[in-house]
Formats: structure tokens, sequence, C-alpha cells
């Protein structure tokens, strides 16, 4: 009889850890395993807290931990390696079981769990194989049983086992997470738990009530039906397993076999697996996954694609930089030939094409950046006389309401929403900014060059003209039939005009202009299923770009998701940064919204990572400060050049230094360079520029990355936020009110950059986000 083995996800991240030559003998285990089930070289035998699960001998020192799923037709065996592990940390109380919720099978691990935990919820541990225990030379004297001491309340004592039961809690899991006095013992219960009763139990610990966890977490892994708890054949299929053959042994063999296969957190797998009639959005806070799953997606897309040689994939972002990671990433996930169906192009890069393809030659107008376009206005207000309107504030209306509009008249800007832009304007006010408008976009044309914002209108429209003439082409076919329409198409020039794309999935969503949109949404056929799947988190957002996706023709609703979990930042950063964005003070209650007319909310948003607390220090000056964060680097550098078994390693790339704007870079990168002896690279939007160790940049240029060790400099009060949005407070709140929330996202961005430590400093009064007693 022969055997077929599958492994669970804990047995292969076990294996991950283990020596080489301990993976190398676990493939000959599975190699004789597989021919001869029942050899009895291998000790197989039942564990006596759980019959379904078998022991197996690896070698001397480890045990493979197995359950039977079944027997195919032709006779063989179906296993699934549950664990590998020393045999002392192998007890009989270990179980396995199908998850009354999402239907998978499910491996407790009751090895990791605090003794204080276990000794309340009554359970104590028998090892498989006791190590002996010496034997006295005299008896002992008599002990008497001390009590337990008397415990702090329970962690979710208010809950009850029915609530975590009905939630999706593993059975033997739910008595213990009940008897939890504090998070460091849930931290210790649930490193060996399975996902879904890991989420549910850090949700309700961070503050989600059952609804929230109900939703957010259970809700999107569920069957639907209820599946038969003694069916392992079944819940086999439905679970996240590798099967192991002589496919994986080089992989095993060479340290790399957590890298074999990327997996997805059922969560998110089942937002990247679903079928959605219409546009989707995914939303959720630094590290939870948002890029892994528009990646994941957009795989998922192409395995979909009838056979072809055209790109009907859009894969598309904010910035260069951004699409460069994207590509990168998605080229360890894609095979060649169905990344190579995959058009992948930042935003502007897009828009730029469409206007290629409708300009003539020779007609193109520049392009120019934002900051070009406010000096420009400045200098016409300036040559007015015009006192009234600030320059930023007449740039704003234009690119926010009269572009993002499209408000092809005076009349029309009469009529046009100006929602969030702060204090109403009346009928003459309007008027007049209009008549200024006009002239400022003569200016620009006498120039030759136009703005981004005016370059992704202008697409906007080629494209919607473009979607109009498909879809009257398809009212005609519809009103007479096909038989003359090939003639018809053939005068017109319309035969071959189809959408762009079949999927557009767009990453960092929240930062797209609202002309973006309107151009995405005609690239692609509205009638059709899966046509644009959204990621982004408006707590991140940059640039002040404000949408309402549902008023530009892209209905998200009911089919929207959040993840909570983050993968990236530890718990102790996470904390710091959420003080930015959702400060406790009832006065400073700071609302976002969800592109789509609601708000957002981090509620739940946490993290099963742990490490050192942020340090927030101050300094007298900012010469005193820069010194300070040399001593920081230095320190950094030395822990970072060799790793954990002694070897060394180089730590460039690893560590990072964010500041508020392009000065702060330069004094930065002077006063390392040339009095600490630091070498620095700059952030730019192409990424580094140099080969420096430490990368200097500023909070924009962050958006995406990610760094072990990261030193934000410079956040004193009138440097974040600009000591300028300051007369807004009295002049116009509501944009005073935006300003800070802008100004709030950019440091949360800045923090959730960092991996394993945070450094926060700044000289004179520290940044009014910050909690610093």
């Amino acid at each position: 009889m022969t055997a077929r083995l599958s492994l669970y996800r804990k047995a292969e991240q076990e294996l991950y850890k283990l020596d080489r030559s301990v993976k190398a003998q676990f493939y000959d285990f599975c190699h004789v395993f597989r021919n001869t089930p029942d050899l009895p070289g291998l000790r197989k035998k039942k564990l006596k807290g759980d019959s379904r699960i078998h022991s197996a001998r690896v070698n001397q020192s480890y045990r493979a931990l197995l359950t039977p799923t079944g027997v195919d037709a032709d006779g063989t065996e179906n296993w699934l390696v549950l664990a590998v592990r020393h045999r002392k940390d192998v007890y009989e109380e270990l179980q396995v079981a199908v998850n009354r919720v999402t239907g998978e099978i499910e491996f407790v691990d009751l090895a990791v769990v605090g003794e204080s935990a276990l000794r309340r919820a009554g359970i104590t541990l028998t090892p498989t194989e006791p190590e002996p225990v010496p034997q006295p030379a005299t008896s002992p004297a008599p002990t008497q049983e001390t009590e337990l001491p008397a415990t702090a309340p329970s962690l979710l004592a208010a809950y009850d086992s029915d609530q975590l039961r009905e939630l999706g809690v593993a059975d033997q899991l739910i008595e213990l997470a009940l008897a939890v006095t504090d998070s460091a013992e849930l931290d210790q219960l649930l490193e060996g738990a399975p996902l879904l009763s890991k989420d549910i139990l850090y949700g309700l610990a961070a503050g989600m009530d059952l609804d929230e966890v109900r939703k957010e977490i259970t809700a999107p892994v569920e069957l639907g039906q209820e599946p038969d708890l003694d069916d392992f054949a079944s819940a086999l299929a439905r679970t996240k397993v590798t099967t192991v053959d002589d496919a994986v042994r080089a992989a095993i063999e060479e340290g790399d076999f957590r890298a074999w296969k990327v997996f997805l957190h059922p969560t998110q797998e089942r937002i990247v697996h679903r079928h959605y009639n219409g546009p989707a959005r995914v939303s959720g806070g630094p590290g939870t996954g948002k890029t892994i799953v528009a990646l994941h997606r957009v795989k998922h897309l192409t395995e979909q694609l009838p056979d072809g040689r055209n790109k009907p994939i859009l894969l598309t972002t904010f910035t260069k930089n951004l699409t460069t990671d994207l590509r990168l990433r998605l080229a360890s996930l894609v095979e060649p030939d169905l990344l190579a169906r995959v058009e992948i192009a930042h935003i502007d890069q897009l828009a730029a094409r469409v206007l290629g393809e409708n300009t003539a030659p020779g007609r193109g107008k520049q392009r120019v950046a934002d900051h070009v376009a406010l000096g420009e206005m400045s200098q016409l207000l300036a040559e007015l006389g015009e006192g009234r309107w600030e320059a930023e504030f007449m740039v704003e209306e234009w690119e926010q309401v009269i572009l993002g509009q499209s408000v092809p008249t005076r009349s029309d800007y009469f009529k046009a929403r100006r929602a969030g832009r702060g204090r109403a304007l009346t009928r003459p006010e309007r008027n007049h900014i209009w008549k200024l408008i006009e002239q400022f976009t003569a200016r620009l044309d006498k120039l030759g060059v136009e703005t981004w914002g005016q370059a992704a209108e202008r697409a906007a429209r080629y494209e919607i003209e473009r979607a109009a003439k498909i879809q009257k082409r398809r009212d005609y076919r519809d009103e007479i039939g096909s038989k003359d329409l090939i003639h018809r198409d053939d005068s017109s020039g319309m035969r071959y005009l189809n959408y762009r794309y079949r999927h557009i999935v767009v990453d960092e969503a929240q930062d797209l202009r609202p002309a973006h949109w309107k151009m995405l949404r005609a690239m692609a056929d509205p009638d059709e299923p899966n046509d644009l799947f959204i990621a982004g988190d408006t707590h991140q957002r940059i640039y002040d770009h404000q949408v309402s996706l549902g008023a530009l023709g892209i209905n998200i609703r009911g089919r929207a998701s959040r993840l909570t979990l983050s993968y990236r930042t530890t718990r102790e950063i996470l904390a710091e940064a959420l003080r930015v964005v959702e400060p406790k003070n009832s006065n400073s209650k700071v609302a976002y919204d969800d592109l789509d007319d609601g708000t957002d909310t981090l509620a739940g948003y946490r993290s099963v990572l742990h490490g050192p607390t942020p340090s927030l220090t101050a300094y007298d000056s900012w010469d005193s400060e820069l010194a300070g964060l040399a001593a920081t680097l230095k320190a950094w550098r030395e822990e970072l050049s060799t790793n954990k078994n002694g070897a060394p390693r180089d730590p460039s790339g690893r560590i990072a230094v964010c500041v508020a704007d392009r000065d702060m870079v330069s004094q930065t990168r002077y006063y390392l360079e040339t009095k600490a002896d630091i070498s620095t690279a700059e952030l730019t939007k192409d990424g580094p520029k140099g080969e420096g160790e430490v990368h200097v940049g500023t909070m924009h240029r962050f958006k995406g990355l990610e760094y072990q060790r990261l030193a934000i400099v410079g956040a004193s009060n009138g440097i974040i936020p600009r000591a300028s949005i300051d007369r807004y407070r009295t002049e116009d709140p509501p944009r005073h009110e935006r300003e800070q929330r802008k100004a709030r996202s950019l440091l949360f961005v800045a923090t959730t950059r960092a991996r394993d430590a945070l450094n926060i400093s700044w000289h004179g009064d520290p940044s009014p986000y910050l909690v610093t007693t």
C-alpha cells in the first residue's frame, strides 16, 4: 500500500526554521512513508488524546505528526503532516478537527500555551515520550498542595463560549481564551493557533465588537453550509496544503521552503478569488496586505483569460516608483506568458498614452508639475493686484472642482458640487473665480504647457468619447441585428473598436484624481463582471484628491471588503501610528471618507508582531537632533551588520530617515555625510538615488516602502503640520480641517513604514499629533 503526503501550513512554517540536515531527513522520511506507510521503523503510533493524530519517527530526535484524510479508489492512503518538532514537544493532548465555520482542517497546538493559562483551564500536558527522571537517593518530604494565586479578570470577560464558538474559534481553545488575563498570555496562546481563531481573538482583544468581528473576519471565510465535522477528506479539499513530492526536494534542502509557494491569508484568498458583478474595493490599514491582494487578483484574472496575445488586464497605481515595485513583485507570482498579457503603467503614464494617440505630431504640450502651475497662478494674481484669493486656493479649486468634474462653462460652475472645499462661495464669487481661471489657463496655453491634472481631464474626455462610440455601436447592433453591421463598421472605422481592458486593478486608489477615475471607468466595459478591482486606504491619502466613486459611475456598494490584520508593523509601532490618525481626545476626532460618500475606519486594525516601543525624543535644536540621529543610525548599523549566526551582513537599504520637506533632506544628508561618516542615498520618484547605506527622503517618497529601522526627524510643531495652515483656523475652518487631516496622513504613512524599530524626534515643541507624555 502506498500513501500521498500533504503539508499543513504550520508544518511548513516549522520546517523552514529547522536545520538543513533535519529538512533533508524529513524528505527521506516522506519518501519512505509514501512507499511503505506501515513500515515498523517509522514507529507510527496514535496519540492518546486524539486517536486521529499519529506520531512517526523522522530521526532520533524529531517526530512528524500526521492525520489520515481518506483513501483513494486505487487504495492510496492520504495523510496530512500537521507538524514537525522535537520529540520532547509532542504531547498526548494535541488535537485536530474540522472548523465548523470554514470547514477546513485545524490543528490545535497546546505545546506553546503558557503554563499559567493551562493551569487555570485545568489542562495538564503529557509528553508522548517523557524524559527519564532521576530518582532521588532519599524520599522527599511530603509537600502541601498550594492554591493558585488570585488572578486578574479575564481579558475577554465580556464574551462567553457560545459566542466564540459561533464566530469560529476552535473548540479546544475556547476555555483557554476565556481564562487569559493579559495580552502576553494571549500572544502565547495564539502562537500556534489556527488562523481564524487567531484573527477572532486578536480582533476582540483589540476592541472590535461581535458584529464587527462577524462581518470583517468570520463572514469572508464562512463556508456557507454546515460542514461534516467527521469528513476529513472533504475538509482537506478546503484546506490550503502543499503536496510533498520530488518537486520540492531541492527547496527543502536549500532552506528556502517557505518561499516555495506564496500563501494568502484565508480572508485575503476569498477576496482574490471572488466573482464580482461590478467594481469591487478592498481597504485596510498599512501592512494588511492590500497590495498583495491586488497582485494575486491580477494573477487570478490572468489564469481565467482565454488564449490570446493581447493585454486585456491593466495594473495601475499613482506613482512611477510604485509601478516599478508592482512589476517586480508580480513577476515573482505570474508565469512569463501570462505576465506578458498584463499592462503595468502608472496612472499619468496611461493618461499620456491616451493623449499621444489623440494628438497630432508636434501639437502636444509639455506637462509640468503642480508647483509650476502654482507659481504661474501666484504671478498672475500679483500682476492683477488680486489679494482676495490665494494662489493655492485657486489652483485647488481649478484642479478639484473644475477639472475634477469636467466643468465646461461658467453656468455649469455655478452648479458644481464643492464638497470638502471649505466655505461656500456666492454666485458673484464663483463668477470672479471663473474669470481668473480663464486667464490662468490661457496663460498656460500660451506657454505651451499643461498640468498633469489637465492631462488627466483631457485623457478622460477622449476615453469617454471612445466608450460612447462603442456603446452606440452596440445599441445599433441590438436595434437592427448584425447582418449589415460589418458594412457600417467598415465605413465608419468602428469595426475593431472595443474597450481597452477587460479587467483593471488599481493600487493606492486613495490618491487618484477624479479625472483618473473617469478615464479608468471608460476603459473597461461597465456591463461585464470583474471590471474594476480597487485597493486603497484613505487614512493614507497624502494628496488632496477627494473623490466619490459613485458620483463618477463606479458603484462598489455591496462589494467592499476590509482587511484588519497588519503583517508588517509591530503592535508597538502600530499603537503609535494609530494615535496620529485616531486621537483619543474626543475634541480631536478625525473623519476619513471611504471613497464613496461614507466614512472609513481602522476599527480592529491590529498586529500579531511584537518589537521595541518606539522612541520619542526631544532636542533643543536642529543640530543637536541631527547629532542624536547620527548616534542612533550608527547603533542600528552595528546591530544589523551581523545576522543571528554571527556572519557579516550588509545593512544597506535596511535603515531610512524620513523628513518633512526637500530642504530637510539636503540638510540631513549633508550632516550625515560630512560630520558622521554615514553614506546616504536620496529617495526619489524613481527610487533610491545612489549607493548610500541609509535612505533619506520626504514623507511623500516613503509611500509603499518599508524598512527594518526608521527614524523620523524634525517632527516639530510648525513643521508637521506647517505653521502656514494656522491662518485657516478662523478664515476657513473646513480647509483647516482638511489640511490637518492631510498632515496626519503623511505622518501616519511615515510611522507605518517601520517594520521592527521606530524613532521619532523633534526640536522645540513636538507635533501636536504625537502623544509625548
